[in-house]
Formats: structure tokens, C-alpha cells, sequence
């Protein structure tokens, strides 16, 4: 048996915003990030589950 993390449940982003510029947010399946390009950030999903923490996202390049 193999440890195979949940996927994100892609219903999730019509309910998500960017906690900084609250606005949507883009699916970054390889990365499994959720991208906010107003705030220039990545939010991590952990086990299936967004970190919607600004303490805990990503500057995008």
C-alpha cells in the first residue's frame, strides 16, 4: 500500500479567494498551489488541503 496525498478538490476554488487582494484563484496542479497573480503569491495544499495563509504562501517570481 502506498501513501498517495488526497487531490484537491478543484469544487474548492468557485468558494476561494486570495486572502490579500480577494480575488480568484488559479490551480496549479504540478505544484499543488493555489495562485493569486494580483497579490503575486502561492498558497500551498497540504494533504488536500489549501493553506490559505499569507505567512505561509509563496512570493511568485
Amino acid at each position: 500500500m502506498t501513501d498517495i496525498p488526497p487531490e484537491f478538490d478543484r469544487r474548492m476554488l468557485e468558494a476561494l479567494i486570495c486572502p490579500r487582494s480577494q480575488t480568484v484563484l488559479q490551480y496549479d496542479a504540478e505544484r499543488q498551489e493555489l495562485i493569486s497573480t494580483t497579490a503575486n503569491l502561492a498558497y500551498p495544499i497540504r494533504n488536500g488541503i489549501p493553506v490559505m495563509l499569507e505567512d505561509e504562501a509563496r512570493v511568485l517570481d
